[in-house]
């Protein structure tokens, strides 16, 4: 099943997805024990498809991606924050910042959290997801570089769009393919099977150090073949069996 964020009626609501023009108004959010209506609306006015509390981030988790940048691949998963305030949804505008001349893409899986995660075992992370949505971890790089630490190369508002559903159904992590086209022209091309540090291990290791909430999302990194955006330009990430998320940038 999918999941979408919209406005009807001026109100905020969530909603599945009936068909490629319509959905079915929610009570709530499914992980927050929302039921379906009878309600179904045309789809349109859709949202950024999370409202997380914490938006916990994994970089370096592809080897390729680590090896472009002349990093080594970390012993134990590393971990960065980006700031609910950077969230956009689909089809919203990534605006580039003028601190930065150098802000690139970075196409990746999201995990959404359906169930509180605290020191959990691999397993029972994996049995606390709600879904898999796609992300795009824009990031300016030369302050990256230039602060060592990641939030503010990161955190700029709009760069985390995330999109353009969650879908629930059950997939297997380790075998979705991910790609990022800029202007139509593939940039990245990669597997999940690549990761370093798989989806179960990550949000287990996570939970170690702090609580994963429902709503909560989880990137999982991104593999090889990052770049630099230019205003105009339209950039796409699409996760197999998940979607495609557009954005573009100005």
């Amino acid at each position: 099943m999918r999941f979408v964020r919209l406005v009807h009626g001026g109100i905020e609501s969530w909603a599945s997805l009936v068909d490629d023009a319509t959905a079915r108004l929610y009570t709530d959010a499914p992980y927050r024990g929302g039921t379906a209506t009878d309600r179904v609306v045309p789809l349109q006015d859709t949202l950024c498809p999370v409202t997380p509390s914490k938006i916990v981030c994994v970089g370096r988790n592809y080897a390729a991606h680590a090896k472009e940048l002349g990093n080594e691949v970390p012993k134990e998963p590393l971990l960065f924050l980006k700031p609910p305030s950077s969230l956009i949804g689909c089809d919203a505008i990534i605006e580039l910042p003028p601190e930065s001349a150098r802000v690139e893409y970075e196409g990746e899986l999201c995990i959404v959290i359906g169930k509180s995660l605290r020191r959990a075992s691999v397993a029972e992370a994996l049995a606390g997801i709600f879904g898999v949505t796609v992300a795009n971890d824009v990031t300016a790089r030369d302050l990256q570089k230039k602060d060592v630490q990641f939030t503010r190369g990161k955190g700029f508002d709009t760069f985390c769009p995330v999109g353009p559903w969650i879908e629930t159904d059950a997939l297997d992590f380790a075998n979705l393919t991910l790609t990022t086209r800029v202007n139509g022209e593939t940039k990245q091309h990669g597997f999940t099977s690549d990761m370093v540090f798989n989806v179960g291990v990550l949000l287990a290791y996570i939970s170690q150090s702090m609580t994963l909430v429902p709503g909560d999302i989880v990137l999982t990194g991104t593999p090889e073949g990052v770049g630099p955006l230019a205003s105009g330009d339209v950039v796409e990430v699409e996760v197999s069996g998940v979607g495609v998320l557009r954005n573009t940038v100005r």
